[in-house]
């Protein structure tokens, strides 16, 4: 069984500011400094994170556990009427061809499909309700369960498990994502990791990052399953694969990563060209 998590913002869909707004406005209320999610960047980070450094930033002390719950309060309570007006001003997207891939891969008896967003659980299913996504997704980790991002992907990996009831190996566990930290997260719990450069990462530093594979979106959806091992490479690629190590250091890249030093990320576009 393959599970397959996916992230929320910038991977599935893009809620056009509304987390940030509902955030502003929750600081604003509790330290009365406005439009702080400009003065740091939010992407890839859980909320509990971005909480807490919303907090800092606003009042210059470290929030208390109380403080952060009542953040989380708020900015739920805001979260629903900006997802709303992204909706009415045509800012909510849906990413170009995922509901096609989530639909194909719902109907796979091999792959299970989950969240593992940095998001809390109740806002993450707000930002998804317009999308009408949620039908697609049993479990989740979300950011209400930890700050770390790795965390929170092993523990909707811990869920899968519970409710298919049998063993997971990290093996068989495939992240996507749009930002570096998505990346580091999937490689800092063992999991295969893969990007798409259409959402709000980087794009150097998830190239550097070091994603199996990277795409734009998933209009293409050859490479990605390939990718999952769905279907077979037609040319015959073994991703990262080596004879051995030039150098200790080539050694620790390969280890971390999956990739031979120069080696770049399997790319629908550029490197496989995949089509039937």
């Amino acid at each position: 069984m393959k599970i397959v998590l996916f992230d929320i913002d910038g991977t599935l869909i893009k809620a056009g500011g509304a987390g940030l707004r509902g955030l502003n406005l929750a600081v604003k209320d509790m330290c009365g400094v406005d439009d702080i999610c400009s003065k740091f960047p939010l992407q890839g980070a859980t909320d509990k994170e971005n909480f807490r450094t919303a907090h800092i930033r606003a009042s210059g002390r470290k929030p208390t556990a109380r403080q952060v719950r009542e953040m989380e309060r708020r900015y739920v309570k805001y979260l629903p009427k900006e997802v709303e007006k992204s909706v009415r001003s045509k800012n909510y997207f849906k990413m170009k061809g995922v509901e096609k891939l989530l639909n194909a891969l719902s109907k796979r008896k091999d792959v299970m499909i989950g969240l593992g967003t940095g998001n809390l659980k109740e806002g993450a299913f707000i930002k998804l309700k317009p999308s009408g996504f949620m039908k697609y997704f049993a479990f989740g980790g979300y950011g209400c369960d930890s700050r770390i991002r790795s965390r929170v992907l092993m523990k909707a990996v811990g869920r899968a498990r519970k409710l298919l009831k049998i063993g997971i190996s990290p093996g068989d566990v495939y992240v996507i994502g749009d930002t570096h930290k998505d990346i580091e997260a999937a490689k800092d719990a063992g999991y295969h990791s893969a990007a798409v450069t259409g959402g709000f990462g980087d794009a150097g530093l998830l190239q550097r990052s070091g994603p199996e594979l990277l795409a734009k979106d998933f209009s293409d959806l050859a490479p990605w399953f390939v990718w999952l091992g769905l279907v077979k490479d037609p040319k015959g690629i073994t991703r990262g694969t080596y004879i051995c190590p030039d150098s200790p250091i080539e050694h620790a890249h390969y280890g971390r990563t999956g990739l031979n030093r120069g080696q770049r990320p399997i790319s629908p576009i550029s490197d496989t060209k995949l089509r039937k």
